[in-house]
Order: structure tokens, then C-alpha cells, then sequence
């Protein structure tokens, strides 16, 4: 790496939640910048006001503050490079603007929206370029008193960049390698909007020359617009104070046809933002992955493996890991396939992986949440333990664990009664005469348990399945015994006696 501190980016623009390819996004820079001893900066981008959504941006930090992916510098967390939000930087775009239109790098352009509109009915597939910018208003067209007189008189324009005719324009993607355009294939972009603030185009640069940005890392969905960027890095501040860029994959529909989406999700039945988000403009609801029961870390831990991979067989690994192990060179040049159940595999390898305690703050609100009392949280802690195995979303916990906080309403006596005879009668209310002198632990219970059933001509096997549905209401759970353990005497004797009321 060379001496030059490693400084990346994240530059959202306040729209509406934070998608799936938007969070990797910040994860790769997070990552790149913590194993270089960098700062990782979030730049509001919000040059756009048309497009602003109340909320939005709030909710993109409390996104990358739940993934844990803290930015050094924000609109939040401040810094030597504020203001952090595009929209407060106004007043230092228009000298750049300015300063390329004197160089004839640049012009004004006068055009309505509605003599832009007629164009384009008027000609094909029209882009305003070299081919057409003569035939428009603007100052490449008119001569320099018209221009001047037309600015005097207040009349609306833009700063639009004039791209040069048949220049091939090369950069290296860290990703891809060496990449070609022509520049005839390019429009001339609007850099200084009439309202004064700049385009994406403009701002880009300009902020990311003065935050000192080393490299720059972005969907592949903008290397169309690399031309217009790397031509204005060589005319304001020179191409070797341009950021090494690199171009990520996107993320794919599951089936490979295309980019995921949020349609996507909601015609397949998948998050694909981060957490909960409502549009305000709309109404409409979308999941997220923290309200669906992922923990963060699998969350940040499938992400990192959609379009990077280790090189080992090794896909289970913590934010320190993936800081220790990243690398540019593995992270794939072609598309990643969103896959759900991949997701949540890696969502119950961490729930296996996390001790209960680290686990307790997140299931103990939703048992709350799903009406269980709770009795204290040690003894949440044991039942998390017992079960964690068994659970895939954090959710899965009030299933898999609600007999432990509530007797079962409604056991499943169906798949009891078959079965059932006088031998297994006596046999349970023999037990339940003897539990309350058991010694109350796994082992001993199961030890009486199976002599008793001897003892009475009974196989021990084919008491098993009554008693636990006694105990949990179905076919589900740990060891019976380690439930029965768990309950308490007390419990255990009444979820018998209940059940069997019912046979």
C-alpha cells in the first residue's frame, strides 16, 4: 500500500431504505479501510431535492449502526472534512463549474425542459452531444454577447461539461482491470443545475478531491459515468490525485436474471433491506432482515460472501475475521445470486455460534412480544442454550422454546392415543406419584424413568413420545429429560395429569 492514508467512502443519496447491494457496499469500504488502518467516511449525498424522502437518512445510519460497520466520519460523528451533506457544501461547487466553462472544458446551456422534450420526440434515441449541441441553446451555439446578455437577464441555465469528440478515455478497475470508453459515446452531462447545486457528476469529484478520498469503491451500475469523472479529475485537479476506483458486482435475482430488487422480494417472500423501512411518500411497508430475526453479524457475515469469497473453505466469519482476510483480488467480477435459505443458514450457524447471554437482549423481547411470561433471565439464558440449535430466525425461539414460559393449550393427543393402553396409564400415574422424591436433574429423571417402565413390563421407547407431548403439546424439542429438568416438578406433574385428562 503507498504512503497516501487510506480514506474510502460511502456517498448515499437520502431516498428510501437501504438495499442489500447498498449495505455491501459500506461493508467492502469498511473492511478495505480497517485492514489498512484508514478512516471510513458517510457523505450524504442530497444534491437532488426532488428525490429527498424524510427519514431516509436517519435510517441509513441506524442501519450501519445495527450491521456495526461505524463510520469514523459523518453528519453524525463529524470531522475534519464537514460538512458532511452535499446540500451544505452548495456555495463550493460553483467555482469548479465556472472554472471549466472559462477553460472551454464547459458551457451554459439556456434549453427548457420542454424544447429538451420536442427534441427528443423529434429525434431518436437523442442525447445532447457533440453531434447535437450546435443545433441547441446554449454557448457553444450562440456567441459570447448573446450568452452574456442571456445570463444578464436572469434566464434559467445549466452547466453542462463538453465532452470531447472520438478521445478514448482508460482507466484500471481494482476489480476489472483495465477499462475503454470513447468519449463520442458519452452526452454532455449537466454538472451545475439551474438551481445551483451541482449533479452527482460534479459533487462527486469535487468532494472527493477535498475529503482526500484514496480510493473509491461503487455498484457497477456507474461505470457508464466513469468517463465524465475521470475527464473531470484531469481538468480541475489532475488524474494522479484521482482515487483508485473500484467497480463491485452487483447483486443478482435469485435465478441470475438480472439485479434484485425490492419487487423481487416481495413476489419470492425475502427481505431485501436491511431492517423495516415504510416510504413515506407511499406508505408501503417493506421488511427487514433485523425485523424478519437475523442477527447482525450473519447478516454482515452473507453479505461479505456475496461476490467475495476467502479462498478457503472457511464461510463462517466475525467482523474482525473478514477485516483480517479481505482482499480486492477475490471479489468477484461477475454478478452475485441472492440466495434466502443460504441466508438464513448462515443465520443459524450464528445463533449456534453465540453464547446465550449474547443472545438473551435479542430473543427474551420477542418471547415477551408472543405473550410468554417470563420468569427471570438466567433461566432464559438455560432454555436459549437448550434450544438455540433448533432455531433459524430469532423468531423460531418462541416455538421452539414457548413450553418452557407456558403449558401447552392444545397437545397434540392425536398422535398419543393410537398407542395408548392401560399399561402406559399406570405407568404415569405410578411416576407421578414418585417425582416429587426424584432427584431433579436430566440423568437421575431418566434413570427412574426407564427402571419404572421396566419395572412395569413397559418399553421405555414408547413412553418417550407421550411424555414429551405432555410436556411440550408436539413432536418437537431437546432432550425430554433436559425439559423435564428445566420445568421443575411442579410443572412436569400438571402437564401430565392435564394431558391425560384428555386421553
Amino acid at each position: 500500500m503507498e504512503n497516501k492514508k487510506v480514506r474510502v467512502r460511502f456517498a448515499p443519496s437520502p431516498t428510501g431504505g437501504l438495499h442489500l447491494g447498498g449495505v455491501r457496499t459500506v461493508l467492502f469500504n469498511y473492511l478495505f479501510a480497517k485492514q489498512h488502518g484508514g478512516d471510513f467516511i458517510v457523505r450524504i449525498e442530497d444534491t437532488d431535492q426532488t428525490r429527498f424522502v424524510a427519514g431516509a437518512e436517519a435510517y441509513i445510519f441506524d442501519t450501519l449502526a445495527w450491521c456495526g460497520l461505524q463510520p469514523d466520519e459523518s453528519v453524525l460523528h463529524g470531522g475534519p472534512y464537514a460538512p458532511y451533506r452535499q446540500s451544505e457544501r452548495k456555495p463550493l461547487y460553483r467555482q469548479y463549474a465556472e472554472q471549466l466553462v472559462q477553460q472551454g472544458l464547459a458551457y451554459y446551456a439556456f434549453d427548457t425542459a420542454d424544447a429538451l422534450e420536442a427534441k427528443r420526440k423529434e429525434i431518436p434515441n437523442f442525447q445532447y452531444n457533440h453531434q447535437y449541441r450546435n443545433q441547441l441553446h446554449n454557448s457553444v451555439a450562440l456567441d459570447a454577447a448573446t450568452t452574456q446578455q442571456l445570463i444578464d437577464n436572469g434566464t434559467p441555465y445549466v452547466i453542462r461539461i463538453l465532452m470531447p469528440e472520438n478521445e478514448e478515455i482508460v482507466f484500471t478497475d481494482l476489480i476489472r482491470g483495465e477499462v475503454r470508453f470513447n468519449s463520442s459515446q458519452v452526452d454532455d452531462k449537466v454538472l451545475l443545475k439551474a438551481d445551483g447545486m451541482p449533479t452527482y457528476h460534479l459533487a462527486v469529484v469535487v468532494d472527493d478531491y477535498l475529503m482526500k478520498i484514496s480510493h473509491a469503491f461503487r455498484g457497477e451500475e456507474w461505470l457508464p459515468s466513469s468517463p465524465i469523472h475521470i475527464l473531470l479529475w484531469k481538468y480541475l485537479f489532475g488524474l494522479e490525485a484521482m482515487p483508485k476506483w473500484a467497480h463491485l458486482p452487483l447483486i443478482l435475482k435469485p435465478d441470475g436474471n438480472g439485479k434484485l430488487s425490492k419487487r423481487d422480494g416481495d413476489r419470492l417472500g425475502f427481505p431485501v433491506f436491511a431492517m423495516d423501512w415504510t416510504d413515506p411518500r407511499t406508505n408501503e411497508p417493506a421488511i427487514g432482515f433485523r425485523e424478519r430475526g437475523f442477527l447482525p453479524q450473519a447478516f454482515v457475515n452473507m453479505l461479505a460472501m456475496l461476490g467475495w469469497n476467502s479462498g478457503q473453505e472457511q464461510e463462517i466469519f466475525s467482523l474482525p475475521e473478514l477485516i483480517a482476510q479481505f482482499s480486492l483480488e477475490r471479489v468477484h467480477k461477475g454478478g452475485a445470486k441472492f440466495d434466502y435459505e443460504k441466508a438464513k443458514w448462515f443465520n443459524a450457524e450464528w445463533i449456534k455460534k453465540l453464547p446465550a447471554a449474547e443472545l438473551l437482549p435479542l430473543v427474551k423481547p420477542i418471547l415477551i412480544d408472543a405473550g410468554l411470561t417470563i420468569a427471570n433471565d438466567d433461566y432464559v439464558e438455560k432454555v436459549i442454550d437448550l434450544v438455540k440449535e433448533r432455531c433459524t430466525l430469532l423468531q423460531d425461539f418462541v416455538t421452539q422454546a414457548g413450553f418452557f414460559f407456558q403449558a401447552p393449550t392444545q397437545p397434540d393427543t392425536a398422535a398419543i392415543q393410537p398407542k395408548w393402553d392401560a399399561k402406559k396409564q399406570a405407568f404415569f400415574e405410578q411416576w407421578l406419584a414418585v417425582l416429587p422424591s426424584t432427584e431433579w436433574n436430566a440423568e437421575a429423571l431418566e434413570q427412574q424413568f426407564k427402571a419404572l417402565a421396566t419395572e412395569l413390563g413397559c418399553k421405555p421407547g414408547e413412553l418417550m413420545l407421550p411424555f414429551r407431548i405432555m410436556l411440550v403439546g408436539g413432536k418437537f424439542g431437546p432432550h425430554v429429560f433436559d425439559i423435564a429438568a428445566m420445568l421443575g416438578s411442579e410443572a412436569v406433574s400438571s402437564r401430565i395429569q392435564n394431558t391425560m385428562q384428555l386421553l
